[in-house]
């Protein structure tokens, strides 16, 4: 069972971010972490010590050294000892334990963070570590290039084009000119081919960042927030390792996962998707049955800011927060994982009737 019991609800209470860079060469991943660590406790007056659990999403891979987690556990105050757990997955999936620690009620408050450095090196080689080892990593395709055999799969089948792909690109980055924290905001050429069909522009950013969010179940959320996001249903599914293997213009895992979040159970106003590529937000739509009428990314997205292993998290993130600011009632959030979108996590949030 994937929605939570109605004697278990759980919210999302606080959110923060760093504004996200280019580089931030100057700082090590726990100075990265730390004002954002305590901008979200603040926010809600709570300290380390009021937090039942701890979960954190990042990446040895992207740091270059084993079990670099614990240097950022460092940060948080691991002693006394704590309630603690770490995914080497996009804080995201960080954030779905937190929810099942909390369901369990052994757990009341949750702080869950995600934090990545991409400037240091190759990101586009680093993510080749996600393929399959045997017959697909050795020949070392890059992450823009499986992106760019999925664009072209759609161009192929008719559902997009090249104008229609600078189109969603152009409107994310127009959405994050109001996002302070976006790393591109406003008018971004889309420049040339990258790796055709894909341009510069119909790619992410790189750059470095960091994210945590609050939850907490039940009247102790309603303590903390005056307008709590309350999740009404999480889930993760995953594709075929194979590329080969899969219809890459479609998702079926994507679909399937915002059926048993209850995603088209009620229309959604506001969706978050962490579609780092332009062509990527064309199959989301499509398996998540998004109209016009849904306000997409108006956070500008993964399009206007990348920090891997904390932007499907900020997805969740900026869902709640327009939920907390009465922008929205009810807000869908994914975040994805591996290469043209192979693991994909749905979660719907709901405001309280106004």
């Amino acid at each position: 069972m994937t929605s939570a019991p109605q004697d278990r609800e759980i919210a999302v209470v606080a959110f923060a971010q760093t504004d996200h860079r280019r580089t931030s060469e100057e700082l090590s991943e726990v100075e990265m972490l730390m004002p954002v660590l305590h901008e979200v406790l603040d926010s809600t007056g709570l300290k380390t010590a009021d937090i039942d659990f701890t979960c954190s999403g990042s990446s040895d891979y992207l740091a270059g050294r084993a079990f670099s987690f614990t240097l950022a556990l460092d940060g948080v105050g691991a002693w006394p000892p704590i309630s603690e757990s770490h995914v080497e997955m996009d804080g995201a999936w960080a954030l779905y334990e937190a929810w099942t620690k909390l369901l369990t009620g052994d757990a009341d408050t949750a702080l869950v963070y995600a934090y990545g450095k991409s400037s240091p090196g190759s990101v586009r080689d680093v993510l080749t570590r996600q393929l399959d080892p045997y017959y697909v990593a050795p020949l070392w395709p890059d992450s823009v290039a499986l992106a760019a055999l999925q664009a072209q799969a759609l161009i192929d089948a008719g559902d997009t084009d090249e104008p229609a792909l600078a189109a969603v690109a152009s409107r994310n980055r127009a959405a994050a000119s109001t996002n302070p924290h976006a790393q591109l905001r406003g008018p971004v050429p889309q420049g040339d081919h990258l790796v055709q069909p894909l341009r510069t522009g119909d790619c992410p950013p790189i750059g470095d960042g960091a994210a945590a969010v609050i939850l907490a179940a039940g009247d102790r959320a309603r303590d903390l927030c005056a307008r709590p996001a309350w999740i009404r249903g999480i889930d993760h599914r995953i594709e075929a390792h194979g590329l080969g293997v899969r219809d890459l213009t479609d998702s079926p895992s994507t679909r399937l996962a915002a059926e048993r979040a209850g995603a088209f159970e009620r229309p959604v106003d506001t969706a978050e998707l962490h579609a780092p590529f332009s062509s990527q937000e064309v199959v989301l739509r499509k398996a998540l049955r998004l109209g016009e009428d849904v306000d997409v990314n108006p956070s500008g997205g993964a399009l206007a800011a990348n920090p891997i292993m904390a932007a499907g998290l900020i997805r969740i993130g900026e869902a709640a927060a327009r939920i907390h600011r009465g922008r929205s009632d009810r807000a869908l959030a994914h975040a994805t994982s591996g290469p043209c979108l192979q693991q994909n996590l749905v979660a719907v949030l709901e405001g309280e009737p106004r």
